[in-house]
């Protein structure tokens, strides 16, 4: 059974403010579920501060925490990041964008995408322009340090996110509004994509909670969207889907410009924290 909650509330919202930064894309809590830790747009990795805020550049993180990332790593101490791959089958990465690790066995296979293999990131809508297909999933073996691409022709592949068991992976196709499923046994013959769910809007990032459900972040056409829209789900921010693609659950931003942009969602203690690739913001949501 689908259900809706309209935002914002203040009795069960909140914000954590950004200190000189905005675009706060990505969240991530650590092993000692300190955090969260946010990537912002200036490359910088920012972890909450109880008493100060989103400020300080992070000091701690674990593996989840490369979600944050994307190609390099950080050392324990903070600090500056360390270059893991530039290129797959001698073509140079131009816009990695999101990845998920493979951590409940020794291999520790990080998956990961490339939006394009064409254009940079200061050159996005040119991607959308054109309805460029040279997007690239792919994946990082941590032990050989090589790269391999695991499917090609993707229109802007976003999100990443393996299910629970790791038998499958979830990546987000904006451009196609839709997300495909590929099933990770299906190494030695090929991998071949089979639509998981089609979204209503274009999406960005998505995020696996502890139960094994998937939060999938819109982020697409809602500056055009007036704020006396009334009833459920004329405006969905955020969308919760079981393993077999089934909506759980559905958040009706309700128009308002608070969440003109949603880039993702990560469920932690049973709080979601909104993410977003503009705002100086994340927002909190309360159970």
């Amino acid at each position: 059974m689908q259900s809706y909650q309209q935002l914002p509330n203040p009795e069960n919202y909140q914000q954590m403010e950004l200190n000189e930064a905005s675009g706060p894309e990505s969240i991530a809590f650590d092993c000692k579920n300190e955090g969260p830790y946010v990537g912002v747009s200036d490359g910088r990795i920012l972890k909450w501060q109880r008493k100060s805020g989103l400020e300080r550049s992070c000091s701690y993180f674990t593996k989840q925490v490369l979600f944050l990332l994307l190609s390099p790593i950080v050392g324990p101490n903070g600090g500056n990041a360390q270059q893991l791959a530039t290129s797959a089958e001698g073509v140079s990465f131009k816009l990695t964008n999101a990845l998920d690790i493979d951590t409940d066995t020794d291999m520790e296979m990080v998956h990961f995408t490339d939006s394009s293999t064409t254009f940079q990131r200061r050159h996005i809508f040119l991607s959308i322009l054109t309805f460029d297909k040279s997007g690239r999933l792919l994946k990082y073996d941590p032990r050989t340090k090589n790269v391999t691409v695991m499917y090609k022709g993707l229109a802007f592949p976003n999100g990443v996110a393996l299910n629970k068991d790791n038998s499958f992976l979830l990546v987000v196709e904006p451009m196609r509004m839709r997300i495909l499923k590929f099933k990770l046994e299906d190494e030695a013959k090929g991998y071949v994509p089979e639509q998981f769910v089609q979204l209503s809007r274009s999406s960005d990032n998505i995020k696996r909670n502890e139960k094994g459900e998937f939060w999938i972040g819109l982020n697409s056409g809602r500056e055009s969207i007036h704020t006396d829209l009334v009833g459920f789900n004329m405006d969905p921010v955020g969308v919760k889907y079981d393993e077999e693609g089934k909506v759980l659950k559905e958040l009706d931003g309700n128009g308002a410009l608070t969440f003109s942009s949603v880039s993702e969602i990560e469920e932690f203690n049973g709080e979601l924290y909104i993410g977003s690739v503009v705002k100086p913001y994340v927002g909190i949501l309360f159970a």
